[in-house]
């Protein structure tokens, strides 16, 4: 049975149209009205505030955590600085795609990677042997997303020690709320201007409250995933176990799909250190894709 997030005594008494959806075990709004509209245009046009805190979230720390990264992600990890963030999808062997997430470097031996779907076995498979530890850490954060043109001014009003205005996209920085700390990272899954703010669940609620108090003379509304869903894929984002398949999941290998046919080439660095699965991608870069996954513009 799915169980509350840290906000869920927020978002519960607004939900409207109670239809709640189990979101990797917790209980997620689909949407907040009996239409999903409001919230989608909030979205575009002022704020909109989403409870993501169901991702799965992990953390890898030790001296060998660059490496042990290194290993698990298609892109470059060594090129992810210090209080950077960079989107990377991660393969099996035969290179078919496993899951995909974005990669936090909170120091130099300190990572946060989250996900969509369970990855701590594999995580602690790849890491066997070296002197780094990976720990789920899905339970010890309440995760917000604000996303929409409207996030910069509120957060500026919300929260202290933080310049949003020299914050860049796929950077965090840390800050607080009241007396409450928090890290704010520049993301988001809607492809417009967003953040996402990490917490102590204890803090969630009073979070909630204030985003709403200040946000509400720039029209921030709460935004379920009916809303996420159409933002994302205007933005062509994808989505686990609906633009693809996980390769732990897949039935049949036809199933199964590369980083290149899923349009995720750039997010390959064959140049770099060894990952799992390159050896298979460097080997499908020579002879091509058989397919690729493309979005299209419709002029209406």
């Amino acid at each position: 049975m799915p169980i509350p997030t840290p906000f869920h005594s927020r978002t519960s008494t607004v939900c409207e149209s109670y239809e709640w959806r189990n979101w990797s075990g917790y209980l997620a709004a689909g949407l907040y009205e009996p239409s999903f509209e409001r919230e989608y245009f909030a979205i575009r046009n002022s704020a909109a505030m989403i409870d993501v805190s169901p991702l799965f979230k992990y953390e890898i720390t030790g001296p060998d955590a660059p490496r042990v990264v290194d290993r698990i992600i298609t892109r470059d990890g060594r090129k992810c600085r210090a209080g950077q963030l960079m989107y990377s999808p991660w393969c099996d062997e035969e290179g078919k795609v496993i899951d995909d997430g974005v990669i936090a470097r909170i120091d130099e031996n300190h990572f946060h990677i989250t996900a969509a779907d369970p990855n701590l076995n594999w995580f602690q498979d790849v890491a066997f042997g070296f002197d780094a530890q990976v720990r789920d850490i899905s339970s010890d954060w309440a995760v917000l997303s604000l996303q929409g043109p409207n996030s910069r001014a509120i957060l500026k009003e919300v929260v202290s020690g933080i310049d949003f205005d020299r914050l860049k996209y796929f950077w965090l920085a840390h800050g607080q709320v009241d007396d409450s700390p928090l890290t704010v990272t520049r993301t988001g899954y809607t492809g417009d201007l967003g953040y996402e703010l990490w917490l102590e669940p204890p803090h969630a609620a009073a979070l909630w409250d204030r985003l709403v108090e200040t946000g509400s003379r720039y029209g921030v509304l709460p935004a379920g995933m009916v809303a996420l869903d159409v933002a994302r894929i205007e933005a062509g984002m994808l989505l686990i176990e609906v633009d693809y398949i996980s390769s732990h999941h897949a039935r049949i290998e036809t199933q199964k799909s590369s980083p290149f046919e899923l349009g995720l080439g750039w997010a390959v660095s064959l140049d770099g250190d060894s990952f799992i699965g390159q050896k298979a991608l460097r080997a499908e870069k020579e002879r091509g894709s058989p397919w690729s996954f493309i979005g299209l513009d419709i002029d209406w």
